[in-house]
């Protein structure tokens, strides 16, 4: 046989060997892998993809926007498929609020064929980036939350992450109620990717609307007069809360420093938190008004009851005396109260005896939740009456050993001023449209002690009150300041140098409407309620009571 020959066997062998290993192939694929392959070419021509649902819209009790949904979506790449990733990312890079190097730096990853660009991109923003026409690109569709008011309520109202679900304030708090249900989408394509047919197989269901008790308005002008506040006295942190007493309604709560809600993460974590349900603290004088309602409603005193009062006063162990130093003085409860007097509110204390001041209380509802509907709420601090020590009736009475929240003295002090029904704070007011159930609420004193109350509290913007300096003309004023010694973690003791200031307090005093409250954190330059807290409380309630259209006296 020729070398010609040879040569033509050997290539006739090589192409019956390569035919026959063709059809083995071909075998393989049609028979054993065929359904696998269906599957994998059914992908490839039928997405399913997930339809976002519209997130509920939160208002203001006259209907503004506070919280809405926008159309947007999440932008995904496939870096093997992207041409000129440097090119790309330039073009890309304005629309996604990205840098160019950021972006190359996705773009040209190697270990995935799957990355995020960019999340929750403004619907306009990514419409323009899809005309772009740039393969390997992908646009899921989501939707963006955007906070119209920016700074307004922040920390009450809260936040969304990228999955959409809430992570902080109402937006968590009520996710069963605006995040809605996400749908399904069955996309059919053809051989070129157009789609030639779309099917709903799960339909979207939107989120429900939140109408809030809040104002903007008022809202508005309480943020104002707290970073005032901030300016001048450079506190840690400050909280003021206003509520129209009769219907326990929250009609503004705000929380210094203030927060973006459109970006939290610019904030630190002290300034995201709502302080009016999470921040407990030692309430001081602003107290002493439940510790005189509990002795009145058992009528162990009354208004005009005399006491002599010495400098000072021992408790077991402990020598008690006043804010500033004074000689032996005769005062009424009426006078106790209108003066801070410390000794005075532990004579009063021990006719009560522990049993009973325990009991009360808890009867105003400290040392438990006040069921607003916000989350992170704290229960505040109250000693159990079997831990109690000889001292302890010394200095519970005058607001130390216990602590409370701003959003529980709030709710106290409402009950002194709408006659004695101690109820929930309300911050939700409708959900679509529907009035949401409100709590009935208890009698914890009688119609006549919450008016004796509200007279003595009258004495302490009065003269020779604590806070005579506060005034509005037209209208009578009730309230109470104080002044709280912080305790030191690491030694247990009474700090020296970082204080509570607050002020609490209604009007018209004898038929109230409006009740505002004011708590600062470590004030600098001046500790005293009356100096920091109560010319806040002037401040908010001067706008507020004809704001509200609330008659003068």
């Amino acid at each position: 046989m020729s070398l010609t020959e040879r040569r033509i066997g050997l290539l006739f062998a090589v192409f019956l060997a390569l035919l026959a290993l063709g059809v083995a192939r071909a075998t393989w694929l049609g028979g054993v892998r065929a359904n696998t392959l269906q599957r994998a070419a059914n992908t490839q021509q039928v997405d399913q993809i997930e339809v976002p649902a519209r997130r509920g819209t939160v208002f203001d009790r006259r209907g503004i926007e506070l919280a809405v949904s926008e159309p947007a979506a999440d932008v995904a790449a496939t870096p093997y498929l992207i041409d000129e990733p440097a090119k790309v990312a330039r073009r890309l890079a304005p629309l996604l609020g990205l840098t160019e190097n950021d972006l190359l730096r996705k773009l040209t990853r190697r270990d995935t064929g799957f990355v995020y660009l960019a999340r929750q991109v403004p619907g306009t923003e990514a419409g323009r980036a899809r005309k772009l026409n740039i393969e390997g690109l992908q646009f899921i569709p989501t939707s963006r939350r955007d906070y119209p008011r920016q700074w307004l309520a922040s920390q009450v109202i809260g936040a969304i992450g990228t999955d959409g679900d809430g992570l902080s304030g109402l937006e968590y708090e009520h996710e069963d109620v605006l995040g809605g249900r996400d749908g399904r989408r069955r996309i059919v394509k053809d051989a070129l990717g157009e789609p030639i047919s779309v099917q709903e197989t799960e339909r979207a269901q939107a989120g429900r609307d939140l109408q809030l008790t809040l104002d903007s308005g008022l809202q508005d002008k309480v943020e104002d007069v707290l970073a005032d506040l901030g300016e001048k006295w450079r506190p840690k942190g400050a909280t003021a809360i206003v509520m129209n007493p009769r219907t326990s309604e929250v009609l503004a709560l705000a929380n210094w420093p203030r927060v973006n809600a459109n970006d939290l993460g610019g904030a630190p974590p002290y300034a995201s938190q709502n302080r009016a349900v999470g921040f407990n603290y030692e309430p001081g004088s602003t107290f002493k008004p439940f510790t005189v309602a509990g002795a009145l409603q058992e009528r162990l005193v009354t208004p005009t009851s005399a006491f002599h009062l010495p400098p000072t006063i021992k408790v077991a162990d402990r020598e008690i005396g006043e804010a500033h130093p004074r000689g032996a003085v005769d005062l009424t409860t009426t006078e106790i109260l209108a003066q801070s007097s410390n000794v005075g509110t532990v004579r009063i204390g021990q006719r009560l005896g522990a049993r009973r001041f325990d009991r009360w209380v808890r009867r105003f509802g400290f040392g438990r939740q006040t069921a607003i509907a916000l989350p992170g709420e704290e229960s505040g601090q109250v000693l159990e009456l079997d831990r109690y020590s000889g001292s302890s009736i010394g200095n519970l009475p005058i607001g130390q050993g216990e602590s409370v929240t701003p959003i529980q003295l709030a709710a106290a002090y409402a009950a002194i001023a709408n006659g004695g029904i101690l109820r929930a704070p309300r911050i939700v007011d409708r959900i679509d449209g529907e009035p949401v159930d409100r709590a009935r609420g208890r009698r914890i004193i009688s119609p006549r002690t919450a008016a004796q109350v509200r007279v003595m509290l009258e004495g302490v913007l009065e003269a020779g009150g604590t806070a005579s300096e506060v005034a509005i003309d037209g209208y009578t004023l009730a309230g109470k300041t104080g002044t709280a010694n912080k305790v030191e973690a690491r030694t247990g003791e009474y700090s020296k140098t970082r204080y509570i200031a607050s002020f609490a307090g209604f009007a018209p005093a004898r038929r109230p409407e409006l009740l505002v409250t004011v708590m600062v954190d470590e004030p600098r330059y001046a500790i005293a309620g009356a100096e920091v807290a109560a010319p806040a409380f002037q401040e908010i309630t001067r706008f507020a009571l004809p704001y509200l259209g609330i008659a003068p006296d």
